[in-house]
């Protein structure tokens, strides 16, 4: 099948790229299933799994599609009343009414009922990407993989919880004075924040890491630090708000919206399995998976039929404040 990925932000991604590192691993796994994997992206994009395609984001994407493509797959938006064969992946939370594409794919289950959609394909992560993990790794310090600077990821959160749990935490994504979204300036010593990583030196940090601290306070569309925390079989100490409760089961980690309730959990960290934790990421979220996944709803597209019965009016997906979160 020859199946064209289209990215608005160039590929690969040097440092924090989630949508933009599920495609290049989506692109590397449907090539290796015996398909072309083409790419449309910005100048300074490269592509070693199929042909590569200049994108011009001033004109409409149907008209830049070139000829020879079974299905397009679009990360970047597609025009609700195209007609030819074509999907789109939604990664974000609607801010607004929206009309989706009759193609439209979400994240998760909830991502796709927050929008009033029904078609979902979990991502998944390429585990080439990193080392082996230590699965007899302990006492490590906890980790945040998120950027920091937005509010919804709730850094100041997760420091207060490996305070009352009495270990030190790494802040994967952020700086200690933060000046992009309002004036931040963490002091507390416990907090050591690492910046922007590459895959390489966030997996420095979580292979012998104890866990991961994700307490966001928003519906989560599918948290890619989490199942890539899972690979190195860390335990999740999160909030239960959107996918996060179809990812982690009980026995990967705890999810509540009590700070006090995750440091409890991670006091008894040594509860919780690593082996088992990186064999559920194994059955559910590598990115040969997730490929299997779309090219099932590729094959139904080419046969023509729509995922959905027609293009719909979604829903505002976005909570206008910050969800409950209790320190």
């Amino acid at each position: 099948m020859q199946i064209l990925l289209v990215s608005s932000a160039p590929i690969p991604a040097i440092r924090y790229g989630g949508a933009e590192r599920i495609i290049l691993w989506l692109g590397r796994a449907l090539t290796e299933m015996g398909h072309q994997a083409s790419l449309m992206a910005p100048d300074g994009s490269s592509w070693a799994y199929g042909k590569l395609y200049p994108f011009d984001s001033g004109r409409p994407l149907e008209a830049q599609i070139p000829p020879g493509i079974d299905v397009v797959h679009s990360h970047t938006g597609l025009d609700p009343d195209y007609d030819g064969k074509a999907c789109v992946t939604i990664h974000g939370n609607s801010k607004e009414v929206h009309r989706f594409h009759a193609n439209s794919i979400f994240l998760s289950a909830h991502h796709a009922q927050a929008h009033g959609g029904k078609v979902f394909v979990y991502n998944g992560v390429d585990p080439r990407a990193y080392p082996e993990p230590d699965l007899l790794a302990h006492g490590g310090s906890l980790t945040f993989l998120a950027k920091a600077a937005w509010k919804v990821k709730n850094v100041t959160g997760a420091i207060r919880v490996a305070r009352k749990a009495g270990l030190p935490i790494d802040i994967l994504g952020g700086h200690r004075l933060n000046l992009k979204m309002g004036f931040r300036l963490t002091l507390d010593p416990n907090a050591r924040f690492k910046g922007m990583v590459d895959d390489i030196e966030k997996a420095r940090y979580l292979r012998p890491s104890s866990g991961l601290l994700f307490p966001v306070r928003w519906h989560e569309p599918f948290g890619v630090a989490v199942i890539e925390a899972m690979y190195f079989g860390l335990p999740i100490f999160a909030t239960p708000y959107g996918s996060l409760p179809e990812l982690v089961p009980e026995f990967a980690g705890r999810l509540s919206a009590e700070g006090d309730e995750l440091a409890a959990a991670i006091r008894r960290i040594e509860d919780y399995d690593r082996r088992a934790i990186h064999a559920h990421f194994q059955a559910h979220f590598t990115a040969e998976q997730m490929a299997k996944r779309y090219l099932e709803l590729y094959q139904r597209i080419e046969a023509g039929e729509s995922l959905h019965p027609d293009a719909f009016m979604g829903k505002v997906a976005r909570d206008a404040g910050l969800l409950p979160w209790q320190d």
